[in-house]
């Protein structure tokens, strides 16, 4: 039987070289996507964009970057990025996915660690919305 509690949480991971989170939302040049529990973590695929923003954002004016990547989205319970523009943070919220910004980039093995030290300890509120599960109960604690 599956313990309920190592179910896996979908991210996606913004990277340049799939080895780091390194790229910026709309200049990524894929998604690296792992399904992550508090017991393991799989490699699921590398979704890859051609049209893209560099970093001093200029992109063709032409092109409809964020709605692609959103919808390669789907499935996503957290996406980790160095920076997300207003307008493509809240398509991304609307489309079900917790985006989450880091300051600098780092190892997308340390991110995964990262999200499996969240799923071991006292989750975030919004990762137990994410993972339907409720909080902690302090009368349920007492009764025992």
């Amino acid at each position: 039987m599956t313990d309920p509690d190592d179910t896996p949480l979908r991210i996606a991971i913004a990277t340049n070289d799939l080895e780091q989170l390194n790229a910026h939302f709309g200049s990524c040049r894929s998604f690296a996507i792992w399904e992550v529990s508090a017991k393991s973590a799989r490699f699921v695929e590398a979704i890859e964009f051609d049209a893209t923003t560099d970093q001093g954002g200029k992109h063709d004016d032409s092109a409809d970057r964020i709605t692609p990547k959103v919808e390669a989205l789907t499935g996503c319970a957290l996406l980790f990025v160095l920076a997300i523009g207003g307008p493509a943070a809240a398509k991304v919220v609307r489309a079900g996915v917790h985006p989450i910004k880091r300051k600098d980039p780092e190892p997308i093995a340390a991110v995964i660690g990262q999200v499996q030290t969240m799923l071991n300890g006292n989750i975030p509120p919004f990762l137990r919305k994410v993972l339907g599960r409720p909080a902690a109960s302090f009368i349920e604690e007492d009764a025992q």
